[in-house]
């Protein structure tokens, strides 16, 4: 053999000791200088992180998989094979990037920056409800009959132009009803074979939504590296789930916080919004065309093992003696794994009123709570209560959005339709609740039954009241929806209530 093909270049194992030695000479160095020879180092880590006493052993670890059916093949191809399209409805209008697309997608337009492209989607989609109820509100009409026989209809129609991933511009219309009454047909009762017409054009709303963050990163061709969420223009706005506020006003909302978290506060994420309307606020507390202005903060934080929901409000009317503050805070988590449980608190204060009167003045407390079973998604047993100090309101809330108590059981709750009686859901001065139990079936259909109490706090000339109510939803097809509702109600000092209906809703 020659001697060439196996001796050793010295300048190549000079470079091999070197390659090999450095890092090992940077490792060393940066040990600390009280560290043993052969001591192993331990792992680097967040300051925040500690690492557990004692060794683990096997009751730190669960058990192995148990599997007691034989191994099937053909059942494991068929979770990749088996593969079906489900039927769903399609919007009846869906241009552009369309909602159920197949394919790789032609490279888009890069108008607003190579970092923010073109996704041009314009859709229009929402449900039309047709509703038959036959009720008795205690409202007498102008014949001094109270009860009524309706069919009314209603359609909610989104119109939703998406222009880039993270820019769209939104429009609602409802045009089958203005002013809080519906396209309907009265057969007899309080209103005789009376045809409404009660169509329009007006907006719900319309608004530009959009992150200042994408946006400026099309623009200057840099990476996105924050996130400013933002709406402008008539913009709706629901928190706790539309209790303190569900309304559609004339402002902008921009996100100050947006999925953060801190390890340090055992915070998983965290969002905080500013918001402002200069027009079309509506509140209860400022009855008539007030043009109120409303600013405020709204806030949620994964916290605590739980969910913590924060606000501030301050509505401005144009009268100053009915403007006021708002303050809510809300808790949610569940407890020993058996019931889900919410706390919220709703408060103004800082109204003058008017001769003494003051609509927006007091607390309100509300307790949500619902029984984890063996069936958790199935059976539901549920008992909300309520405690109401004075008059206190919501800081928005539409005329057709219900009561603050809307949530607290559906014999609160307005179907939104026609004029279906419920409880009096204002809070005002009094407390209650609502206890009852949902059925999901097989998650495809849904039944509820209720009982509900309104007792009143001192004098007042409305009484204590009380209800029972029952519901039933059941899918006709992956687009059609029925729903039947009854209730009677028990009023003292007023007349008694009571209500059937059935409703048929179509979704596109």
């Amino acid at each position: 053999m020659n001697g060439r093909d196996w001796t050793a270049n010295p300048w190549l194992v000079g470079l091999l000791v070197l390659a090999l030695g450095a890092p090992c000479a940077v490792a060393v160095a940066e040990d600390p200088p009280s560290a043993a020879a052969g001591e192993k180092k331990g792992p680097e880590m967040s300051p925040a992180a500690r690492i557990l006493p004692g060794t683990p052993g096997a009751e730190s670890f669960g058990p192995e998989p148990s599997y007691d059916l034989p191994y099937d093949a053909d059942a494991q191809l068929a979770i990749y094979g088996d593969k079906h399209m489900n039927r769903t409805s399609f919007p009846p209008l869906d241009l552009g990037l369309q909602l159920y697309e197949r394919g790789a997608y032609e490279p888009r337009p890069t108008w607003f920056g190579a970092k923010n492209p073109m996704m041009s989607a314009l859709m229009a989609y929402g449900d039309l409800r047709v509703g038959g109820t036959q009720y008795d509100n205690g409202v007498p009409a102008a014949n001094g009959k109270t009860d009524h026989t309706t069919v009314a209809a209603r359609l909610n129609l989104d119109v939703d132009w998406a222009m880039t991933a993270t820019e769209r511009i939104h429009a609602f219309v409802r045009p089958l009803d203005k002013n809080g009454a519906f396209t309907s047909y009265q057969f007899g009762g309080g209103v005789k074979d009376r045809f409404g017409n009660e169509s329009n054009v007006n907006l719900r709303t319309l608004f530009f939504e959009g992150d200042l963050g994408a946006i400026a990163a099309g623009w200057s061709g840099t990476t996105n590296r924050y996130d400013v969420p933002i709406a402008v223009g008539r913009v709706p706005i629901a928190t706790q789930n539309g209790i303190w506020i569900d309304d559609a006003f004339d402002g902008l909302a921009v996100g100050l916080v947006t999925a953060k978290n801190s390890p340090a506060h055992d915070i998983s994420n965290m969002d905080l919004t500013l918001f402002a309307g200069f027009n079309n606020v509506t509140t209860a507390a400022v009855p008539g065309k007030d043009r109120s202005s409303i600013f405020g903060l709204a806030g949620f934080a994964d916290a605590l093992k739980g969910h913590v929901e924060w606000g501030y409000g301050y509505v401005a009317a144009d009268d100053h003696d009915l403007s006021y503050h708002n303050l809510t805070a809300a808790f949610s988590r569940r407890y020993l794994g058996r019931v889900s449980n919410s706390v919220r608190l709703i408060g103004n204060f800082g109204q003058k009123g008017i001769s003494g009167q003051k609509t927006a003045d007091g607390l309100l407390v509300l307790v949500e709570n619902s029984l984890i079973t063996s069936q958790p998604s199935v059976l539901v047993p549920y008992v909300n209560l309520f405690a109401g100090f004075k008059s206190p309101q919501s800081l928005a809330r539409s005329a057709d959005s219900g009561g603050v108590l809307r949530n607290t059981g559906f014999n609160f709750e307005s179907d939104g339709l026609t004029a279906y009686p419920t409880l009096d859901a204002t809070a005002h001065d009094s407390y209650g609740g609502a206890l009852g139990l949902e059925y999901l079936f097989s998650l495809n259909r849904q039944i509820v039954v209720e009982g509900t109490v309104v007792e009143r706090r001192g004098a007042s000339a409305l009484g204590n009241q009380y209800a029972l109510g029952a519901r039933y939803q059941h899918p006709i097809s992956n687009a059609w929806i029925v729903r039947l509702d009854a209730m009677r109600g028990w009023r003292q000092g007023l007349k008694d209530v009571y209500g059937v209906r059935v409703e048929i809703r179509r979704k596109f």
